[in-house]
Protein backbone atom coordinates (compact mmCIF):
# COMPACT_ATOMS: atom_id res chain seq x y z
CA UNK A 1 0.00 0.00 0.00
CA UNK A 2 1.15 3.41 -0.90
CA UNK A 3 1.74 5.48 2.07
CA UNK A 4 4.08 8.19 1.02
CA UNK A 5 5.49 9.48 -2.15
CA UNK A 6 8.53 12.06 -3.21
CA UNK A 7 9.47 12.64 -6.44
CA UNK A 8 9.31 15.22 -9.63
CA UNK A 9 5.91 17.47 -10.20
CA UNK A 10 5.07 16.40 -13.74
CA UNK A 11 1.34 17.55 -14.16
CA UNK A 12 -0.84 19.89 -12.77
CA UNK A 13 -4.95 19.75 -12.98
CA UNK A 14 -7.56 21.49 -11.45
CA UNK A 15 -7.89 18.70 -8.42
CA UNK A 16 -4.98 16.38 -9.19
CA UNK A 17 -1.23 16.20 -10.14
CA UNK A 18 0.85 13.57 -11.58
CA UNK A 19 3.79 12.93 -9.55
CA UNK A 20 6.87 11.78 -11.34
CA UNK A 21 8.88 8.72 -8.83
CA UNK A 22 11.45 6.07 -9.58
CA UNK A 23 10.12 5.52 -13.46
CA UNK A 24 6.05 5.45 -12.88
CA UNK A 25 3.91 8.78 -12.76
CA UNK A 26 1.35 8.45 -9.95
CA UNK A 27 -2.32 10.57 -9.95
CA UNK A 28 -2.89 11.94 -7.15
CA UNK A 29 -6.06 13.76 -5.98
CA UNK A 30 -5.96 17.16 -4.06
CA UNK A 31 -8.09 18.25 -1.91
CA UNK A 32 -8.59 22.12 -1.59
CA UNK A 33 -6.89 22.69 1.62
CA UNK A 34 -4.04 20.54 0.42
CA UNK A 35 -3.97 22.39 -3.57
CA UNK A 36 -3.66 25.79 -2.77
CA UNK A 37 -0.27 24.80 -1.59
CA UNK A 38 0.32 23.45 -5.30
CA UNK A 39 -0.61 26.78 -6.66
CA UNK A 40 3.19 28.18 -6.79
CA UNK A 41 4.98 25.24 -7.28
CA UNK A 42 6.33 24.61 -10.95
CA UNK A 43 6.44 21.55 -13.26
CA UNK A 44 10.13 19.80 -12.44
CA UNK A 45 9.86 20.91 -8.91
CA UNK A 46 10.41 18.33 -6.09
CA UNK A 47 7.73 17.71 -3.88
CA UNK A 48 6.54 15.15 -1.26
CA UNK A 49 2.82 14.05 -0.20
CA UNK A 50 1.65 11.81 2.58
CA UNK A 51 -0.72 9.28 0.46
CA UNK A 52 -4.15 7.81 1.14
CA UNK A 53 -4.30 5.02 -0.84
CA UNK A 54 -8.42 4.22 -1.20
CA UNK A 55 -9.70 1.31 -3.11
CA UNK A 56 -12.98 -0.57 -2.24
CA UNK A 57 -15.71 -3.31 -4.01
CA UNK A 58 -17.64 0.11 -5.54
CA UNK A 59 -14.39 1.76 -6.23
CA UNK A 60 -12.13 -0.89 -7.72
CA UNK A 61 -9.68 1.84 -9.19
CA UNK A 62 -7.20 2.49 -6.90
CA UNK A 63 -7.13 6.20 -5.65
CA UNK A 64 -4.76 7.90 -4.29
CA UNK A 65 -5.43 11.14 -2.03
CA UNK A 66 -2.61 13.42 -1.52
CA UNK A 67 -1.68 15.92 2.06
CA UNK A 68 1.09 17.77 3.50
CA UNK A 69 1.68 16.25 6.62
CA UNK A 70 0.57 12.74 8.20
CA UNK A 71 -1.74 14.56 10.38
CA UNK A 72 -4.22 15.83 7.53
CA UNK A 73 -3.98 12.21 6.11
CA UNK A 74 -4.98 10.83 9.87
CA UNK A 75 -7.81 13.21 10.00
CA UNK A 76 -9.46 12.13 6.08
CA UNK A 77 -9.14 8.25 6.99
CA UNK A 78 -11.05 9.09 10.43
CA UNK A 79 -13.64 11.04 7.84
CA UNK A 80 -13.81 8.22 6.21
CA UNK A 81 -14.91 6.27 9.21
CA UNK A 82 -18.62 8.05 9.14
CA UNK A 83 -21.40 6.22 7.91
CA UNK A 84 -21.77 6.89 3.73
CA UNK A 85 -19.07 9.24 3.99
CA UNK A 86 -16.83 7.80 0.70
CA UNK A 87 -13.59 8.85 -0.77
CA UNK A 88 -14.95 11.80 -3.13
CA UNK A 89 -17.50 13.05 -1.02
CA UNK A 90 -14.87 13.29 1.81
CA UNK A 91 -11.80 14.96 -0.48
CA UNK A 92 -15.24 17.79 -2.04
CA UNK A 93 -15.50 18.51 1.88
CA UNK A 94 -11.95 19.59 2.72
CA UNK A 95 -12.30 22.76 1.41
CA UNK A 96 -11.67 24.72 4.90
CA UNK A 97 -8.58 24.12 7.05
CA UNK A 98 -8.65 20.87 8.66
CA UNK A 99 -7.89 21.93 11.96
CA UNK A 100 -11.32 24.44 11.60
CA UNK A 101 -13.28 21.30 10.61
CA UNK A 102 -12.19 19.37 13.40
CA UNK A 103 -13.10 22.26 15.91
CA UNK A 104 -16.18 22.67 14.58
CA UNK A 105 -16.79 18.89 15.35
CA UNK A 106 -15.60 18.70 18.65
CA UNK A 107 -17.72 22.03 19.40
CA UNK A 108 -20.79 19.83 17.32
CA UNK A 109 -20.98 23.00 15.43
CA UNK A 110 -23.20 21.71 12.50
CA UNK A 111 -23.64 25.07 11.47
CA UNK A 112 -19.48 25.13 10.16
CA UNK A 113 -20.48 21.56 8.64
CA UNK A 114 -23.02 22.19 6.57
CA UNK A 115 -21.08 24.94 4.63
CA UNK A 116 -18.27 22.14 3.48
CA UNK A 117 -18.60 21.15 0.15
CA UNK A 118 -21.16 17.91 -0.63
CA UNK A 119 -21.89 17.58 3.15
CA UNK A 120 -25.54 18.53 4.31
CA UNK A 121 -27.63 19.02 7.45
CA UNK A 122 -27.74 14.53 7.99
CA UNK A 123 -24.01 14.24 7.18
CA UNK A 124 -23.46 16.89 9.44
CA UNK A 125 -24.84 15.21 12.54
CA UNK A 126 -23.72 11.85 11.23
CA UNK A 127 -20.02 13.39 11.25
CA UNK A 128 -20.82 14.92 14.84
CA UNK A 129 -22.57 11.74 16.05
CA UNK A 130 -19.31 9.41 15.15
CA UNK A 131 -16.44 11.76 15.59
CA UNK A 132 -17.19 14.10 18.43
CA UNK A 133 -14.60 13.72 21.34
CA UNK A 134 -12.07 12.27 18.91
CA UNK A 135 -10.59 15.50 16.99
CA UNK A 136 -8.60 16.75 19.77
CA UNK A 137 -5.31 16.61 18.44
CA UNK A 138 -6.63 17.78 15.03
CA UNK A 139 -8.72 20.37 16.38
CA UNK A 140 -5.19 22.05 17.61
CA UNK A 141 -3.61 21.72 14.12
CA UNK A 142 -2.07 25.37 12.92
CA UNK A 143 -3.12 26.24 9.42
CA UNK A 144 0.34 26.40 8.36
CA UNK A 145 2.45 23.62 6.98
CA UNK A 146 3.59 21.41 9.01
CA UNK A 147 7.01 19.17 9.33
CA UNK A 148 7.33 15.46 10.54
CA UNK A 149 8.05 14.97 13.94
CA UNK A 150 10.21 12.73 15.97
CA UNK A 151 9.78 9.39 18.11
CA UNK A 152 8.51 10.60 21.61
CA UNK A 153 10.28 8.98 24.70
CA UNK A 154 7.51 10.29 27.40
CA UNK A 155 3.98 11.56 28.07
CA UNK A 156 4.96 15.05 27.88
CA UNK A 157 7.66 14.97 25.18
CA UNK A 158 5.09 12.72 22.96
CA UNK A 159 2.42 15.84 22.99
CA UNK A 160 4.86 18.56 22.84
CA UNK A 161 6.89 16.69 19.73
CA UNK A 162 3.58 16.61 17.85
CA UNK A 163 2.28 20.49 18.88
CA UNK A 164 5.28 21.30 17.37
CA UNK A 165 6.17 18.91 14.92
CA UNK A 166 3.43 17.81 13.34
CA UNK A 167 0.76 20.96 14.67
CA UNK A 168 3.22 23.81 13.72
CA UNK A 169 3.45 25.21 17.36
CA UNK A 170 6.53 26.53 18.94
CA UNK A 171 8.51 24.92 21.07
CA UNK A 172 8.15 27.56 24.23
CA UNK A 173 4.39 28.17 23.76
CA UNK A 174 3.94 24.04 23.51
CA UNK A 175 5.98 23.47 26.46
CA UNK A 176 3.79 26.33 28.35
CA UNK A 177 0.79 24.81 27.04
CA UNK A 178 1.33 21.34 28.45
CA UNK A 179 2.76 22.06 31.69
CA UNK A 180 -0.37 24.32 32.64
CA UNK A 181 -2.70 21.65 32.03
CA UNK A 182 -0.39 19.13 33.42
CA UNK A 183 -0.35 21.42 37.01
CA UNK A 184 -4.61 21.46 36.58
CA UNK A 185 -4.81 17.87 35.77
CA UNK A 186 -1.85 16.19 37.33
CA UNK A 187 -3.53 12.66 36.73
CA UNK A 188 -3.94 12.33 33.54
CA UNK A 189 -1.87 9.34 31.94
CA UNK A 190 -2.31 9.41 27.94
CA UNK A 191 -1.75 11.52 25.30
CA UNK A 192 -5.11 11.60 23.62
CA UNK A 193 -6.70 13.16 27.46
CA UNK A 194 -3.57 15.37 27.16
CA UNK A 195 -4.07 16.85 23.81
CA UNK A 196 -8.56 17.25 24.77
CA UNK A 197 -7.23 18.84 28.07
CA UNK A 198 -5.13 21.61 25.95
CA UNK A 199 -7.47 21.94 23.58
CA UNK A 200 -10.27 22.85 25.75
CA UNK A 201 -7.53 24.70 27.42
CA UNK A 202 -7.25 27.27 24.46
CA UNK A 203 -10.81 27.70 23.85
CA UNK A 204 -11.18 29.36 27.15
Amino acid sequence: MIRYLKGRLLKKEDDRIVLFTNGVGYEVRLPVVVRSTYNEKEIDEEVELYISYQQAEKQPRPVLVGFNSEPEREFFEKLLTVHRIGTSTAVDALTIPIGRIARAIEDKDVITLKKLSGIGARAAEKIVAELNGKMAKYALMSEGAPSPAGEPEDLKKQVVEVLVGQLGYKSGEANQMVDTVLQRCPQISSPEELFEEVYRSQKT
